[in-house]
């Protein structure tokens, strides 16, 4: 009975590591001319972002249970630190951040960034969560002047200037 429940034990944490053996986001980016903004939509696992947005809290966060002003006001401060966007090297345009939805075991991120003026490209700097996991790899979609591009931010490719 004892090799029994070590075996069903070994087979749950197996199972547990295989659901979710990557760490990864998905962020869509779209180059809204008319507007001057950046309009980006940030998809991330839940469970991997609240573990971020708990780092440094008394309790653990919870995207769906915390109070939203709290769950707003750490993510946007998250995003403010991992996430800059700028018209040259250095620069950290002001994110408007507009909301969240939730998916299975993901969340959508919605936020805006505005513009001075027309761009041909932006300076993306993307560490999201690759303080929490180390292997972290963030995925970002470009559509831009009816042109698509993609690229990888990992931990040492942080910044990357995408053009269009």
């Amino acid at each position: 009975m004892r090799r029994f429940s070590l075996l069903i034990t070994a087979l749950f944490i197996s199972l547990l590591a295989a659901a979710h053996a990557y760490h990864a986001s998905i962020m869509e980016l779209h180059y809204n001319a008319s507007k001057q903004q950046l309009e980006v939509s940030l998809k991330v696992f839940t469970d991997d972002f609240e573990k971020a947005l708990s780092t440094g809290q008394p309790i653990s966060i919870s995207l769906d249970q915390s109070p939203k002003p709290q769950v707003t006001a750490l993510v946007t401060a998250l995003l403010r630190r991992s996430v800059v966007f700028g018209t040259k090297p250095g620069e950290a345009l002001p994110i408007q951040f507009i909301g969240i939805q939730k998916e299975t075991d993901a969340h959508w991120l919605y936020f805006a960034v505005k513009l001075a003026k027309p761009v041909n490209g932006i300076y993306l700097r993307h560490s999201l969560l690759e303080d929490t996991f180390p292997d972290q790899m963030n995925i970002v979609n470009v559509e831009a002047n009816g042109k698509k591009q993609s690229a990888l931010f990992k931990d040492g490719d942080e910044s990357q200037k995408l053009a269009w």
